[in-house]
């Protein structure tokens, strides 16, 4: 079976998803997942896009072994050089190099003829290639690019030393007929193409991006990119856990094979969605909430006497357990410990404490725990571990006859403590009110929504909130059972975020 290289630009196409901004050390912590993932390329971010960037790139590059790590340059001078200084220590680095070539974008955008393009490509596949063996290009727009010019300037790179070339569907206009026709016009028209490893980049804005991606495989084309949970510009990219587990789930019409350790698909979708902000919609494939859930009398019936009736895939093969087991607050260390270890999770001894605690006390709260209320708890405890401002008490008195107020308490930086109390037009409006006296920083919320984790009158509640300051948007998130309270975390997650951009800048 031919291998798929599976190359995921989460870090890179993913975080331009509006809102989806990450830190350092959350693009850090998703890249060493993704390396657990086993994915052969990790593109790290673009470098030349700010000074965070590059040196996020610059820490997965020294920090993550095993995965190709790219960074992505526009074809100009200073970009290809920020490309190399940030990823010159990777283990196997590469340098993905970009430029449009459709008439609309040369027209419109670059506001340059094809010869210029051109040769702005040649240049920087060179420029690229005096610092290193791997080199991708990139024509973007290339499925609205003339036929004959995409031949040309994919000779063209591949003679300038491009390893890889990417034909990219920038704006998701394509099908995958019509792609399958492009990728095989390439191969009969492009004299040097067996050079190279042939690429696609699909955007979903007719969700065809998977289709299209999966499409042109038996056309030559050896290399995916794609995101985890389909994240990305507009309407997202191709889903990789899709790719993944459509190959592996149809080998009677795909011959083709990955890498992909896919039971870790589960535990990387939940930490790119935590981090991002980004929540699974329900019925999303593979990954969503309702993917292996079964509510109809006839599909249970049928779950039950045989599970391929209506599952074509096992949930225990992208990590999800088969097992019903729940915990409650007379489980032990132990217990709690082991349940982590099978969900996929590995904490220091500190983070343990702070975990276990806080499950001691949603223990209280309800009287079963399961694996989606123990992923939620993680994912607060991580979301809380190094903050500026931590949220020490919140209080809220409201009614159809009193005048919601809220008195919030806040741990500052070194430890100080900090109060005070507001009136609003409902308790959470008086709750970020508090905290805005507090934490006195300019912003617009823009956002906000409530989800249940799980079911029952006791279930954990996620608020997911987007807040704008400066022109950029910073997306927080919260979990506890009393609502409040995690619409209060979400926000000062969300400023916690914030505070932390001001203080690189």
């Amino acid at each position: 079976m031919d291998r798929v290289i599976i190359f995921d630009t989460t870090l890179r196409d993913g975080e331009q998803s509006a809102g989806a901004a990450l830190n350092i050390d959350e693009k850090l912590e998703i890249a060493r997942q993704l390396e657990r993932l086993k994915v052969d390329v990790i593109e790290a971010g673009f470098p030349i896009s700010s000074p965070g960037d590059l040196e996020a790139v610059r820490r997965i590059a020294k920090e993550v072994r095993g995965p190709t790590i790219c960074a992505l340059a526009h074809a100009n001078k200073e970009a290809v050089d920020a490309a190399w200084q940030a990823i010159k220590d990777a283990q196997h680095p590469c340098i993905h190099v970009f430029l449009s070539s459709s008439e609309i974008h040369m027209a419109h955008q670059l506001k340059k003829s094809r010869e210029q393009v051109l040769e702005a490509a040649l240049n920087m596949v060179a420029r690229a290639k005096g610092y290193l063996e791997d080199i991708e290009f990139s024509p973007m727009d290339a499925t609205r690019t003339d036929p004959a010019f995409l031949y040309q300037i994919i000779e063209a790179t591949i003679a300038a030393g491009a390893t890889t070339v990417n034909i990219p569907d920038t704006v998701g206009y394509t099908i995958p007929r019509e792609f399958c026709a492009l990728i095989e016009g390439i191969f009969k028209n492009v004299p040097n193409i067996n050079k190279a490893v042939v690429s696609v980049h699909c955007h979903n804005d007719l969700g065809l991006a998977v289709a299209n991606s999966l499409a042109v495989l038996d056309y030559g084309v050896r290399q995916i990119e794609c995101t985890v949970n389909g994240i990305g510009e507009r309407a997202g990219n191709a889903s990789l856990e899709e790719i993944v587990m459509a190959l592996r789930t149809r080998k009677d019409l795909f011959k083709y094979t990955t890498d992909i350790d896919t039971l870790q698909i589960h535990k990387t979708s939940r930490l790119v969605s935590d981090l991002t902000g980004m929540s699974v919609q329900p019925n999303k494939a593979i990954v969503g909430a309702n993917a292996f859930r079964h509510e109809s009398g006839i599909h249970q019936d049928g779950i039950l006497k045989e599970r391929a009736t209506y599952e074509i895939m096992d949930p225990r093969d992208i990590g999800l357990t088969g097992t019903t087991l729940t915990l409650g607050k007379l489980s032990g260390r132990h217990a709690f410990k082991a349940r982590l270890e099978v969900l996929g999770y590995t904490l220091s001894d500190e983070e343990f404490a702070r975990a276990f605690t806080a499950f001691k006390e949603l223990a209280d709260k309800k009287k079963e725990i399961s694996d989606r209320d123990i992923e939620a708890l993680i994912a607060e405890e991580m979301r809380t571990f190094s903050e500026t401002y931590h949220l020490d008490h919140v209080q809220v008195s409201c009614g159809d006859h009193l005048v919601p107020t809220a008195s919030v308490r806040l741990i500052g930086p070194g430890g100080q403590l900090l109060a005070d109390a507001a009136l609003g037009t409902g308790p959470v409006d008086a709750v970020y009110k508090a905290i805005n006296r507090l934490v006195s920083v300019p912003n617009n919320l823009t956002e906000f929504s409530v989800k249940s984790v799980t079911a029952g009158i006791d279930a954990m509640g996620e608020v997911t909130i987007r807040i704008e300051s400066g022109g950029r948007t910073y997306t927080g998130r919260g979990a506890a059972t009393d609502i409040i309270v995690a619409s209060a975390k979400a926000y000062m997650n969300a400023l916690n975020r914030l505070l932390s951009a001001m203080q690189k800048a």
